[in-house]
């Protein structure tokens, strides 16, 4: 048993040395392995860089990304600015829409009888008006307050308005019986009288349509913003103390003559049109045949 045990053809097997495992791994195996796993390694490397070359690159161009997107940034809010700044419909309706709150909010004048927010009346009309409204109102106890403004946003007309600021600033009847209200917008060259049941009663229907259609539109549309104030409050203070009218200034009608052109004026330009034309063929077909005939008979 012990000879048996001990061959060497059975011994490695149940007893394997160290030695053993040396054989089986040669040097140029050794090597090949070392080559493999440089290569492997060398694979990782260059993978791996290729993966973090983005990200290294990426502080580089994070500089012009941000320059670009605050370069965007800078330029839509000039645009805006300018569009502001320029646009009549922001600019101009911005500051009409404050102006018509402003007027609607501060309530009635209390040293004059004008609210002159468009800023077309003088001085001497303002006094004028003073003069004349004050008088009327120690008289009569009417009391009329006119308003300029340069265009109307927040309602579609100028008698909307006018009878938004009568409710605004007397809200019970009996403030406003005797108030009467004059709006006269001066972009839209139009105005509107509107006031409390006994202004109008007192002024009377015909000659309160008539200021609105001939008076304020009339004069406002040639920019007499001063005649088309004092001649409406004229007209209204004349009718309140019960004299005849005399009346508003007028659209001038400019006749416009026809362009076109009569029956008979046309055919006599068709005689003369035909004439010509026949008088420039004949010398069209005319003239080189006799220079032709002339060239030959030379030869």
């Amino acid at each position: 048993m012990e000879t048996i045990l001990s061959s060497p053809s059975i011994s490695p097997f149940l007893n394997p040395k160290p030695s053993s495992s040396k054989t089986l791994f040669s040097p140029s195996l050794h090597a090949q392995q070392q080559r493999q796993s440089s290569l492997f390694c060398t694979k990782n490397i260059t993978c791996s860089l290729k993966k973090h070359n983005p990200q290294l690159l990426n502080p580089s161009l994070q500089v012009p990304r941000s320059w670009f997107a605050h370069a965007q940034q800078g330029l839509a809010a000039l645009a805006l600015s300018l569009a502001l700044s320029f646009s009549p419909l922001l600019y101009t309706n911005g500051n009409a829409l404050a102006s018509e709150f402003d007027v609607l909010n501060e309530g009635p004048p209390k040293d004059s009888y004008l609210v002159d927010d468009a800023g077309v009346i003088s001085k001497v009309t303002k006094s004028d008006l003073k003069q004349l409204l004050s008088d009327l109102e120690s008289r009569k106890n009417f009391h009329i307050n006119f308003i300029t403004v340069r265009k109307l946003t927040i309602k579609a007309d100028a008698f909307e308005y006018a009878d938004q600021v009568l409710e605004k600033w007397y809200p019970s009847v009996e403030e406003g019986n005797n108030k009467g209200i004059v709006v006269l917008v001066t972009s839209q060259k139009e105005g509107a009288v509107t006031g409390g049941p006994a202004f109008v009663k007192a002024v009377g229907e015909e000659v309160l349509d008539a200021t609105v259609a001939e008076n304020l539109p009339v004069l406002a549309t040639d920019e007499k913003y001063n005649e088309a104030v004092y001649s409406t409050a004229n007209r209204l203070v004349a009718a309140i103390d019960g004299l005849p009218d005399t009346g508003g200034p007028k659209f001038k009608e400019n006749k416009r003559e026809s362009n076109f052109k009569t029956k008979e004026e046309t055919e006599e330009k068709r005689g003369q049109f035909s004439l010509v034309v026949g008088g420039l063929l004949v010398i069209a077909f005319v003239v080189p045949m006799a220079q032709y005939y002339a060239y030959v008979s030379r030869k």
